[in-house]
């Protein structure tokens, strides 16, 4: 069933959401919702069922794990030409930008100025982070998410050329699995991301590393 949420800050538990992952709507998106949902294996999404948010979470979750990162032969051959530069954190609010305008006319387009604002502030509270690919000095791809403990919550990624969200996501795992980390969860599955390693797991599994 879809609950509907109240200023109190909690969720229900995701056992008895719908089948596809839909849990809730209603609440507010302030960094301590969002930190708990997170923490949970709770996202916002989509923002206009009736002026609500939605909250989601899908009970098999599709994950790539830092070491299982498939990097292919023409990745290979584009990371050693030096074409791109990758950095982090240095452009975050030009790659939320840059994912929202890329799907603005697509329907069901979530990423809207409330949803942007709300994960700035999470940015500026250390709780999301940016991976940016530069060619020269224009950004061409990146992506964003959310960041707790040692797990990498994806958000969104864009590309102005072929293979940019590729970059940033081998180098965000390669990155990540020298420090520590031992999850991205990659929310939803697409054929991108399953070439690249993303795999699923059961909700229980997930919620070990989140709460490890």
């Amino acid at each position: 069933m879809i609950f509907q949420l109240t200023n109190r800050l909690a969720f229900p538990d995701p056992h008895y959401g719908e089948p596809d992952g839909l849990l809730a709507v209603g609440g507010d998106l302030s960094i301590d919702r969002l930190i708990l949902a997170y923490s949970n294996g709770i996202f916002p999404w989509y923002a206009f069922r009736d002026n609500q948010i939605q909250w989601w979470c899908p009970l098999n979750r599709f994950v790539i794990f830092p070491g299982e990162i498939h990097i292919s032969h023409s990745m290979r051959t584009l990371i050693n030409k030096g074409k791109y530069d990758v950095t982090f954190n240095q452009a975050f609010d030009e790659v939320i930008q840059a994912c929202g305008n890329l799907r603005i006319d697509m329907e069901g387009a979530w990423l809207g100025k409330e949803m942007m604002e709300a994960y700035t502030r999470l940015y500026e509270q250390r709780f999301a982070a940016s991976v940016e690919v530069w060619e020269g000095e224009r950004l061409v791809g990146g992506l964003y998410g959310v960041t707790l403990g040692k797990c990498f919550f994806g958000e969104s990624m864009f590309s102005l050329v072929p293979s940019a969200s590729k970059l940033a996501l081998i180098h965000l795992a390669q990155f990540f699995g020298e420090h520590g980390g031992v999850m991205i969860d990659c929310q939803f599955e697409t054929e991108h991301l399953k070439s690249m390693g993303g795999r699923y797991i059961s909700y229980k599994e997930y919620m070990e590393y989140i709460q490890a």
